[in-house]
């Protein structure tokens, strides 16, 4: 029964797309139905098929090796931080430090212009498949490596060049990003399969749900790839690069853990606030529980887990995935309470494998005023509400695809 119940959400998913879309007409049935089944697909190959799991868990892996790598550096400087959790992990040596050597690995890759070679040629081959325009789906790979903020800085020229209708399409879409560089933090938290089957899915759905919600038909005489800042010209000494890297690494670290307190404070102070009306059931996941329980139930659980799944669900959107993860490691590494179910592990860990959530918007709607022209600006600052639905949509339909094969 809740198999067909989690089929059911992936069509309900479709539908409110569909029906809260900005121009219904102009909807491309036969792109939009390819990405779905593209992303169905995968979904599959990565949970089921044996050579897809055996990819899947051999990039976690990787990234494992990374973060075992970074601790030898962690253990230089704190050593006691190691030792502090009864010699287990926690937040800020698991997820926040190990930043340190991760990003400027990736930034690397980008000097010696390997990564913007892969994003170039798997965003084409992407766009060939999948018949959307060349640097929508140039876009979708590139956000997964760079992040949102740092994808649109790079694509300034190409923002500039295009209509506000597709500029705001970029904007979605980066509303589901993560950047390649906090990806070995998550899978310290979170079951690390589960996060790399999500960040493809993730770069799908966001093809398709924006395709859905603001379809816009782009000439074959615009629809080109102009230079990204960055892939050519004379670049700067290798050392200074680093060292450029590395303190923007650092400033990465410091914003996050100032989020993640702020955020974990905030939110404790409200629900102190709410306890004063004496409804002790009065509390910020209460509220967002009730306000995504229906999305909950629809990815295929019984009315109890659901509301305790929607709980997370809302707490990530209001926050950040970090403070739920945190919150969620302990059980779901073990297996324990309500993550005894394994279909419960992989959609809470593809749900909160994004950067979708309120600060989000702010950020990218900053990042646009800088970027483009003031037109553009309020035509993307007036449609917030679009934005947040499309970073929702897409996690909730990635979480739906991968749930649906694992019980």
């Amino acid at each position: 029964m809740l198999v067909v119940v989690n089929i059911i959400g992936i069509g309900a998913f479709v539908l409110i797309a569909y029906g809260l879309s900005n121009n219904r007409r102009q909807i491309q049935w036969r792109s939009v139905s390819t990405v779905l089944a593209l992303e169905l697909l995968l979904a599959w190959l990565f949970t089921q098929f044996s050579a897809g799991r055996a990819a899947v868990l051999l990039s976690a892996q990787a990234f494992s090796w990374l973060v075992s790598a970074a601790s030898k550096g962690i253990a230089f400087a704190f050593p006691e931080w190691l030792t502090s959790n009864n010699g287990g992990p926690n937040f800020v040596t698991a997820a926040l430090l190990p930043m340190l050597l991760v990003v400027p690995l990736f930034d690397i890759l980008a000097y010696l212009r390997f990564l913007p070679w892969v994003i170039k040629w798997v965003g084409k081959s992407l766009s060939k498949i999948t018949g959307q325009p060349k640097f929508e789906a140039f876009f979708s790979i590139e956000m997964m490596f760079l992040g949102n903020t740092e994808v649109l800085a790079v694509s300034k020229a190409q923002l500039q060049r295009i209509s506000p209708q597709r500029n705001l399409t970029l904007a979605m879409m980066a509303m589901s990003c993560v950047s390649a560089a906090i990806i070995g933090s998550y899978t310290q938290m979170v079951p690390g399969q589960y996060v790399l089957t999500a960040i493809p899915l993730n770069i799908l759905g966001s093809i398709a749900v924006s395709a859905l919600l603001n379809p816009v038909h782009v000439p074959a005489k615009d629809d080109v790839i102009v230079q990204v800042e960055g892939e050519a010209g004379q670049r700067e000494p290798f050392f200074s690069f680093l060292g450029g890297s590395i303190l923007g690494a650092g400033k990465l670290v410091l914003i996050i853990a100032a989020t993640v307190i702020a955020f974990v404070s905030l939110g404790e102070l409200i629900n102190q606030i709410l306890g004063l009306t004496g409804w002790s059931f009065l509390t910020l996941e209460n509220i967002f529980g009730v306000l995504m329980f229906p999305f909950a139930w629809l990815l295929g659980f019984s009315v109890s887990d659901a509301f305790q799944l929607a709980q997370y669900m809302g707490t990530k959107l209001v926050t950040n995935e970090f403070v739920v993860m945190g919150e969620v490691s302990k059980t779901m590494m073990a297996g324990s309470g309500l993550f005894q179910n394994a279909h419960a592990r992989i959609v809470l860990a593809v749900f909160l494998t994004s950067f979708a959530n309120f600060g989000t918007i702010g950020m990218i709607v900053a990042c646009f005023k800088g970027l483009v022209n003031q037109e553009t600006n309020d035509y993307i600052a007036a449609r917030v509400p679009e934005m947040l639905l499309a970073g929702i949509l897409v996690s909730l339909l990635s979480s739906a695809m991968a749930g649906l094969f694992v019980w």
